[in-house]
Order: structure tokens, then sequence, then C-alpha cells
């Protein structure tokens, strides 16, 4: 199978994982060692106001970090990762397109809400796995959908919305899909 990189994976409505039911995920890497993606449309319970008062107590509450954090996924929890628009000069970033980056150092959250930030960005904790194979073999089970990763839903569309938004991409009512795998 050829790489998933930059492509969302949509969770069927059968999927019965609990954690992953109706998500997206945009996959920043994909190889034979395995995936790694964030869910961008899973928030938590925090701000992210409040994740960088957590982080550094004396930083005053800035209007323009009102958004929501998103969960990335159920694996390292407590690790940070900034998806944004194209901008060098961080300590830890990767190109994953011509149109997004992902960021884990400090020194993006510190300018997040200034006019040093990227001009698109959605900051997760924790991200999604899969060992060698486990995807492709998940995708086979028809628990996942994959689309090219679309930035207007990324960056643009309200986190509410962004599972259907993507399964409108397809063209086709998710609701009518079989759950069944196999041949005609």
């Amino acid at each position: 199978m050829e790489s998933l990189e930059n492509q969302f994976l949509i969770a069927m409505p059968s999927l019965g994982d609990s954690y992953f039911s109706k998500t997206v995920t945009y996959i920043c890497e994909h190889n034979d060692e395995g995936a790694m993606g964030l869910v961008i449309n899973m928030p938590v319970n925090i701000t992210l106001n409040e994740l960088l008062t957590q982080i550094d107590d004396g930083l005053e509450e800035n209007p323009k970090l009102e958004q929501q954090v998103l969960s990335g996924g159920p694996v390292s929890q407590q690790r940070g990762f900034v998806l944004h628009s194209p901008q060098s000069g961080w300590n830890s970033s990767l190109s994953l397109s011509d149109e997004v980056m992902i960021t884990t150092s400090k020194d993006i959250l510190m300018a997040l809400g200034t006019d040093k930030a990227p001009e698109h960005f959605m900051v997760t904790l924790g991200y999604s796995g899969w060992g060698p194979g486990q995807l492709e073999e998940e995708i086979q089970q028809n628990s996942w959908l994959v689309i090219d990763a679309d930035n207007d839903i990324l960056f643009n569309t309200p986190i509410e919305e962004r599972w259907k938004k993507a399964t409108e991409k397809i063209g086709i009512n998710i609701a009518n899909l079989s759950s069944d795998v196999g041949h005609a």
C-alpha cells in the first residue's frame, strides 16, 4: 500500500472502537514501521488559554486563544502537537505537505495568539499510532475510509462539523454504507 501521509482517515459508522467513533484522523506519518496521526475532531475539556496558563502560570489569557484543545489520540496524551500552516523557525518542526506542518516544541505554543504565530493552527494532546501493517488491516476490515486531507476541513471547519464535512467530500451518504467486507 502506498503511503497515507497527508490523508484523512474517516471512521466508518460501524467502527466499534468507542474512542474513534465518528473521528477524522490526519495521517502525519505512514511507512513500513507503522503510522502516526492526529484526531482532528475530538475536543478535550480545556481551551488553549487554559492549557497555556498551565504550562506557564505567568501568562495572561488571550482572547484569540479560546479554541478547544483536541485529543489527537490515546497515545502519550501528555505530549502536545501543533498542526499549522507552513512557517519556519520552530525548534522541532516537520513539513507534512506544502500546506501543513507539525511542531512539537514549546516555542510555538508560546507564540500562539501573537503576531509570530502561524496563520492557521490547532493543538492536540496525544496521538494515534498503528504498528506495522495494522492500519492497512483496519482499512481492509472496513473500519476506515481514506480521502485526501482538506485544509478547509483541517483549519476552517468547526470541530463538531469535521466528520460530516469529510464524509460529504466522498460524495455518498455514509449512513448507507454496509459494514460487511467481501466481494460482490
